[in-house]
């Protein structure tokens, strides 16, 4: 039978309790409390983690912390580079949604500020964008969630407040509702360029392969 003791040094790997953390796949939580279970004669030692948004508490053993890739909040330098990052050029990849989903929710649940700021920045549209489809509406919430409870945090300010300092930053950036000078959109014109990258690409290879065939 297992039994659960609170310990009262309440540091572990440099972890204390009170302290706010971040969990890779489930975002910031606070540690409140630092328990030894004692199972079948051998002592556990686990660091518990509430999530009051989401109603939820993590037991995370000691012995794991660094695999699971928990971690101490963003110093304020991360934070601003994050701001930084979300007002930059936004940078999509020509490939199916599928894929580029998948790749966007593994930068959500890494933890990493800086790539959950990159999801932010990429699937962020302006008023005069076309309108975000469901499953990239609902990827973009999830990234600026992420984004806005740690800034909170680090920053001591209201979540409302964080989301209104990155949209604050995505409003800076060059290509949100910029044109250029035939009327086009910034945005489009970097899509043609990349497709033109594209085609210029398969016409050299099919001039190689035809050069091989002779």
């Amino acid at each position: 039978m297992a039994t659960t003791t609170a310990k009262k040094t309440g540091q572990r790997q440099g972890f204390r309790t009170n302290e706010y953390v971040v969990y890779p796949s489930h975002g910031v939580g606070q540690i409140v409390a630092i328990e030894e279970r004692e199972v079948a004669g051998h002592k556990l030692e686990l660091i518990v983690v509430t999530f009051q948004k989401d109603k939820m508490t993590l037991r995370v053993p000691v012995a794991k912390v660094a695999s699971v890739g928990m971690r101490k909040l963003a110093d304020e330098t991360t934070v601003a580079k994050a701001l930084d990052t979300v007002r930059g050029r936004a940078r999509v990849k020509r490939t199916m949604w599928s894929r580029r989903a998948q790749e966007y929710e593994a930068k959500i649940n890494s933890g990493d500020l800086i790539a959950i700021a990159e999801v932010v920045r990429d699937l962020f549209r302006a008023d005069s964008q076309p309108e975000q489809s469901y499953s990239e509406r609902q990827l973009y919430e999830a990234a600026l969630d992420r984004m806005a409870r740690e800034i909170a945090v680090v920053e001591q300010i209201s979540e409302t407040e964080a989301v209104r300092r990155i949209e604050g930053q995505l409003a800076k950036s060059p290509r949100r509702g910029a044109r250029t000078a035939d009327g086009g959109a910034d945005a489009d014109t970097d899509a043609e360029a990349e497709a033109d990258g594209e085609a210029v690409s398969e016409v050299e290879d099919e001039a190689s392969e035809q050069e091989e065939a002779a």
